[in-house]
């Protein structure tokens, strides 16, 4: 029987002057905080890793909702990353998962479960860092803004 073929990705990175670097993939392009001082206005490399394993957890949820038949409004993922000096790395990632659902407690569980067990960065990211976090029911901000703005004037 033939092995299925893997999946591979591929990203293009440069370094464009002393405060910033830009990479890109397929049609998208990143600019990247490279600078030693920081900038406000991109992610350096740790917080790229945070971004990459929060769309992990929001793709992972897309992709196996419809297949539970999960029924769901919004997704939000808070993470918190520490970072040890010596070596440098990522010591711990902690993550909170708000769901805004109806779904009952032990859906969410399985959900949960799911988002685990099948995320590729997740699962990369788990070997090396202390990795754990919850998965609970509760508004999304975006979804609280919708309401509010929603609200009759007069009306908080």
């Amino acid at each position: 029987m033939s092995e299925q073929a893997k999946l591979t990705f591929s990203v293009q990175a440069r370094r464009v002057d002393s405060h910033s670097s830009q990479a890109e993939c397929k049609a998208a392009t990143l600019l990247l905080d490279t600078d030693l001082a920081g900038r406000l206005d991109a992610f350096n490399p740790a917080e790229l890793l945070l971004a990459a394993l929060a769309a992990c957890i929001i793709k992972g949820i897309e992709r196996v909702t419809p297949i539970l038949k999960f029924d769901l409004r919004g997704v939000e993922v808070r993470l918190q990353g520490v970072r040890q000096d010596v070596p440098p790395k990522m010591e711990s990632i902690r993550y909170e998962i708000f769901i805004d659902t109806d779904e009952s407690d032990q859906r969410l569980h399985l959900l949960h479960e799911n988002v685990k067990k099948y995320g590729t960065v997740f699962n990369t990211l788990t070997p090396g860092t202390c990795l754990g976090g919850i998965l609970c029911r509760g508004p999304t901000l975006t979804n609280q803004l919708n309401a509010a703005l929603r609200q009759p004037e007069g009306r908080a």
